[in-house]
């Protein structure tokens, strides 16, 4: 009976052995879509939760769609988290993510509800940012500009050279907001009006948050974004304020996938029902990024804009999220836009 039960104990020993070994062993891979310190506390805080290592690399929405379709016949990303829902979309479309029903669905927002229907249970929303105008206040007031209130006031003449958005091939932010104008205005209007706005922009960076950034620094007067980044700023102690212009605007709901034939698809499906949980939603609060959570349990930052009193116009997420037309307006963009001098 010793014997028996020596046994048993070396047994169970070598299992808690391998059990543990295993679980040191287990990472995740993840292209990062949001903010760099939203990014940096992921990578952080998930390994003490779960003890699964985290490799990260933060791309803008456009980057990390092209890489994925790239490395569809040998995956090397788990999940893709954050960033704007249409090239999510766009992947699930292509099959280029996993199909992943997840029990926390029932415990979030309608809209990232309809974020995880649109795309067949292959991506959900886990925020909702409000597309908006930035302007430093100081630079306004030392060259004497206007402030902004709408879309139209940015074709004013004065602000020639003074205003920046980020290239909608790469950046989530401005292909929300080259749809969003398409909707809002009709697609002709829409086009007369970015031809005349294209006179009085400076640069078209690649990253969203890079226009905002360069308000923030006083390199650009204005920049279009979304205004969740703008408490951030402001409590670093830069001069910036935003707003939705007073025609309208549309929305990004941020939204999370995991990659088809993901090398570590269990631990991927780990981290996707921890991100959907009310505690690691605040992180983004933590990392100055003031969106809207999508789990209705989360506490919300009062910073955080209330959608509610906001014009927004009824964005068309499943078309404009859609392969065949995100490509269209990005190359319509390129001839029509970018080519000008």
């Amino acid at each position: 009976m010793k014997q028996i039960f020596f046994k048993f104990g070396i047994a169970l020993s070598a299992c808690l052995f391998t059990c543990m070994t295993l679980a040191q062993e287990q990472q995740l891979n993840i292209i990062c879509s949001v903010q760099s310190d939203w990014c940096n506390l992921i990578q952080v805080t998930f390994p003490r939760v779960s003890g699964i290592k985290v490799n990260i690399v933060q791309r803008s929405t456009g980057e990390a769609l092209a890489q994925i379709a790239v490395e569809k016949a040998n995956p090397k990303t788990d999940i893709w988290f954050g960033g704007t829902g249409d090239p999510h979309l766009a992947a699930a479309q292509q099959e280029l993510t996993l199909v992943y029903q997840s029990p926390s669905l029932k415990h979030l927002h309608p809209w990232a509800q309809t974020q995880a229907a649109q795309s067949a249970g292959r991506s959900v929303g886990i925020y909702l940012g409000p597309l908006g105008i930035f302007y430093n206040k100081e630079v306004l007031a030392k060259r004497k500009l206007p402030v902004p209130t709408s879309w139209a006031d940015l074709l004013r003449p004065e602000y020639k050279g003074e205003i920046q958005m980020a290239n909608p091939g790469s950046s989530g932010a401005a292909y929300t907001a080259l749809a969003t104008l398409v909707q809002l205005m009709g697609e002709t209007p829409a086009w007369d009006y970015l031809t005349k706005l294209h006179r009085n922009m400076s640069s078209y960076p690649r990253s969203g948050e890079a226009p905002i950034k360069a308000v923030s620094r006083g390199e650009a007067a204005i920049a279009i974004g979304f205004i969740a980044l703008a408490p951030g700023e402001k409590a670093l102690g830069f001069p910036i304020e935003a707003f939705t212009p007073a025609e309208g605007t549309g929305a990004e709901i941020g939204s999370m996938s995991i990659i088809k034939g993901a090398p570590h698809v269990e631990a991927a499906k780990i981290f996707y029902e921890w991100a959907l949980t009310p505690q690691a939603q605040q992180f983004a609060f933590a990392a100055r990024g003031f969106q809207v959570p999508s789990n209705k349990q989360t506490i919300v930052d009062p910073r955080v804009p209330d959608i509610r009193k906001i014009k927004l116009i009824q964005y068309d997420y499943n078309r404009y999220g859609q392969t065949a037309e995100r490509r269209r307006l990005i190359q319509l963009w390129e001839e029509k836009i970018r080519s000008l001098p």
